[in-house]
């Protein structure tokens, strides 16, 4: 088996030049760019581009719109809270036991909600 033969200077900058040589005649090979093609690239990423912003804005508009719709709920079932409470003083069992599922169902809706975020 032959030995490793170590390079002097001069043989590695030869071999660095002839690569840099062939990379550069590869380079040259190459076909040159059609505008055409070019153009038609350009134009399916700039579709793409819109495409993608179309459907940020979107999500984004369901997030605000999801968003409102929580509040709204929060808000409801903060108001059946302060009206179960008011009419929780002059209740009959039956009815306090209504009012406080109503409250418990309202501390689950508002626990989902805040869940989602």
């Amino acid at each position: 088996m032959a030995g490793y033969k170590d390079l002097d200077f001069n043989e590695r900058r030869a071999a660095a030049q002839k690569a840099r040589e062939a990379a550069l005649a590869q380079l040259k090979a190459r076909p040159p760019v059609d505008e055409a093609e070019l153009a038609r690239r350009r134009a399916e990423r700039e579709a793409r581009e819109a495409a993608e912003a179309e459907k940020r804005r979107a999500a984004k508009e369901a997030r605000l719109q999801a968003a409102e719709a929580a509040k709204a709920e929060q808000a409801r079932a903060a108001e059946e809270a302060e009206s179960a409470s008011l009419a929780a003083a002059h209740l009959s069992d039956e009815e306090r036991k209504a009012a406080r599922d109503a409250r418990y169902a309202a501390r689950k809706a508002n626990k989902k909600i805040k869940g989602r975020r």
